[in-house]
């Protein structure tokens, strides 16, 4: 049954459409990044970087994270117009993961999914047709690509939605309508609808859509008779998602996303049409030598892919499950909560204090965090603990080249959760200078003493 499917083909349209639409989304969000000034801002002014565990060998590259971006730009396009497309989207893969693993600061689930949707593109014939390569190398120009190329795509897709899905059965975002209560009430000057922010049962409408749309919205894509229909709120839903929410490029990427459900004929249709706007007269669409032809991949590539791609697709089917490892609630430790497509499910808001003391001389002394960090990575330190501890470490090793022999570093810690009143986050009374940043439980975490119900 297996070598059935595997032995299975379809047109080749699908995928390239998809190419097309994700390089100029990810050119887009390049030059968008640039153009805000980002890239000073969040990787070259800050004066120290949180890096991720098990990472802390990629460094901040200073004014040559310029180039980095560039190099994401090019290669963004080469992936749009199918040129060295092998070499194009690897080279996409590792800048542009490499930029995101410089600082945890900035991480955003959307972000991880590019970085592993990249990956997944790598093994994948995107350029098999409607692409320079195909029409430079005729020899490698196909109709039709195995059938699990493409299903490929809308089982990772499939699983960010479902697990989304399944992240929101919990208490707080069914029973509260928390976090979204929050964020609509500051939304009512919304254009049409921002008058009934206030009320609870839109807070509670709009949870229970979220959560129901992410749990079933790939299956009425993969069911023909609902396709169309669904479709359109796959559109409507990310459409008003980004006019509320400051998101950036993610609503448009899961809308040029879904496209990949439709059948072929949609996608011929989509190339057809670009044919026409930029007058090319067909010269990369089929021709009568390549109308029945089918992507050969090599026989190295027959033994190696496939156990590559199990490995991936076991990773993230267990990855979001790691959080069961540890004690405590997952939304106040948030051990495990990243990578496991948690989408919008917490909002924190943290004050963190930290004292300096000189145990020789039983001097101690509070701290500015603005003298060491911006104003973002202060939010995103202040209620995240692996932040925390990271940042205790920065000020021991800071004030040891200071010229304190054994720097001890506490923090009084309070954060509030999903709009609970705040409560000490961190034992003020461990010197954090001595603990480790590991994957394991962080004991110095105070009891959260409630339970948020789901999974």
């Amino acid at each position: 049954m297996i070598s059935n499917y595997l032995n299975k083909t379809t047109k080749a349209a699908p995928l390239a459409v998809f190419r097309i639409f994700f390089g100029i989304l990810m050119f887009i969000s390049i030059v968008r990044f640039w153009s805000y000034g980002w890239i000073d801002s969040v990787y070259i002014q800050p004066k120290f970087h949180f890096s991720y565990y098990g990472f802390e060998f990629i460094q901040p590259l200073g004014e040559w994270t310029y180039l980095l971006f560039a190099i994401c730009g090019i290669t963004a396009l080469m992936i749009c117009v199918g040129y060295k497309y092998r070499l194009a989207i690897v080279t996409f893969f590792l800048s542009f993961t490499y930029i995101e693993l410089i600082d945890k600061t900035t991480y955003l689930n959307h972000y991880y999914f590019i970085s592993i949707l990249s990956f997944l593109l790598i093994f994948l014939p995107l350029n098999a047709n409607f692409s320079v390569d195909s029409f430079l190398n005729k020899k490698n120009k196909a109709n039709y690509v195995p059938s699990w190329t493409v299903d490929a795509i809308k089982l990772l897709l499939a699983i960010v939605y479902v697990y989304a899905g399944l992240a929101k059965l919990n208490s707080d975002w069914l029973l509260e309508a928390q976090p979204i209560k929050i964020w609509l009430r500051t939304r009512t000057d919304f254009p049409l609808i921002g008058g009934f922010f206030q009320y609870n049962w839109m807070h509670y409408f709009f949870s229970w859509f979220g959560m129901l749309y992410d749990l079933f919205i790939v299956f009425f894509l993969l069911y023909k008779p609902t396709r169309k229909i669904a479709y359109v709120f796959v559109v409507l839903f990310h459409v008003l998602t980004h006019l509320l929410f400051p998101i950036g490029m993610f609503p448009y990427i899961m809308i040029v996303s879904g496209l990949i459900f439709f059948e072929a004929n949609v996608h011929q249709k989509i190339l057809a049409i670009l044919t026409k706007i930029f007058r090319l007269k067909g010269a990369l669409l089929t021709t009568a030598k390549t109308a029945n032809t089918t992507y050969a991949y090599s026989a190295l590539s027959k033994k190696i892919i496939p156990p590559i791609l199990l490995i991936f697709f076991t990773i993230q089917l267990l990855l979001p499950w790691r959080y069961l490892m540890y004690p405590n609630e997952l939304f106040w430790t948030e051990e495990g909560y990243r990578f496991s497509w948690r989408v919008m499910l917490i909002e924190k808001v943290g004050l963190s204090i930290f004292t300096i003391v000189d145990p020789e001389i039983g001097k101690q002394f509070d701290i500015r965090n603005s003298d060491f960090l911006t104003d973002f990575q202060i939010k995103q330190m202040s209620t995240q603990p692996d932040f925390i501890v990271q940042y205790a470490h920065m000020l021991r090793d800071h004030y040891i080249s200071e010229g304190i022999k054994s720097p001890e570093v506490y923090v009084k810690s309070y954060v509030t959760l999903n709009g609970r009143l705040n409560k000490e986050f961190i034992d003020s009374k461990i010197n954090l200078a001595n603990e480790k940043d590991s994957f394991a439980h962080k004991k110095w975490i105070l009891p959260f003493y409630e339970t948020i119900k789901g999974l």
